[in-house]
This record gives C-alpha cells, structure tokens and sequence, in this order.
C-alpha cells in the first residue's frame, strides 16, 4: 500500500500544472508603453473586443495610468478606456488593476521576454489570460511556446481569441 500510495503521488507530482506565478522582478519603466493585446481569455470588460492596444504611462506615485484603445464587433469606432495598475511593492511582477474605484482586480504577468518584446498577463486563479507584444504580431514559434507554457501553468488556453491585428 506505502508502494501505491508513493506511485500517486509520483504521478500526480508529473501530471500537475506547473505553478502559476508572477515573475518576481520587473522593470517598470521598460513595461511602460504601447502594447498590442494579440490574444486572449477575455474578461467581461473586453469581450468581442478586437484590434485592442493599451498603452502604460508610469506616473510619478508609481502606479500606472492605463489607457485602453479598441473595436468592438464590425464597428471601427474605436472605443478608449482608462484604467491604472498599481504593481506590488514586494513582488511588482504581481499588480493590481482598477478598472472601476475602488475595485481592484489582480493582474499577474507570468511572463516577458528579456528584451520586453512580448508579456504574458494571467490572474492566480486563471480567470484571464493575455498575450500582448510591442508588434501587431508574433512569430508563430514564440506564440506556440507561450501557449504551451500558459497550458502547463492551468490556463485553458482552447479559449484564447485572436485579437485579430492586421500586420
């Protein structure tokens, strides 16, 4: 029976996501600019959004003014919403972001690219997940890659949206 139960718990230790975490450092100011939001899990704010950007400006008190540009539908009205981000003091790879005062939604990024070309942005209980870039475009290589490391940390990534960028 102790042989069965070690087996399991082998096995589970295999099959079990990997963790989902934050990254635990970030440069706030490389982080700040305009990012195109490629794919994602949406949340209710952003469904059937479409060709979404959003740019971070680090302000003074530093936390980030938000601004959200995007179409919704067939219109080409593009819709602007601001928001702020305000990184974790310990940990600023784990952020909070208020989309409505005074709720604060928490607002991971699981992971970037060294030359901060691409981010991840997730939530530790899976409720979204975004791939965003500096480019309306990723190589198919970085994205399958991304894809595989979101399915390994628990995200169902079978409901990730193109965002549909053109370029």
């Amino acid at each position: 029976m102790k042989s069965l139960c070690i087996a399991l718990i082998a096995i589970l230790t295999v099959i079990a996501p990997s963790s989902n975490r934050a990254v635990a450092r970030l440069d706030l100011n490389k982080y700040a600019g305009k990012w195109y939001s490629l794919y994602s899990i949406p949340t209710m704010f952003d469904k059937g959004t479409r060709e979404t950007t959003t740019t971070y400006t680090l302000n003074n008190d530093g936390y980030y003014n938000v601004i959200t540009c995007a179409k919704k539908g067939e219109d080409d009205e593009v819709h602007t919403y601001t928001s702020k981000l305000f990184p974790d003091k310990d940990n600023n790879g784990e952020m909070k972001a208020q989309f409505i005062w005074p709720i604060k939604v928490d607002y991971w990024i699981i992971d970037i690219a060294s030359d901060y070309s691409y981010v991840v942005v997730g939530h530790p209980d899976h409720k979204f997940l975004f791939i965003m870039s500096r480019k309306p475009s990723l190589d198919k290589r970085v994205y399958d890659e991304l894809v595989e490391k979101c399915r390994a940390m628990g995200y169902p990534v079978e409901k990730l949206i193109s965002q549909q960028h053109k370029g």
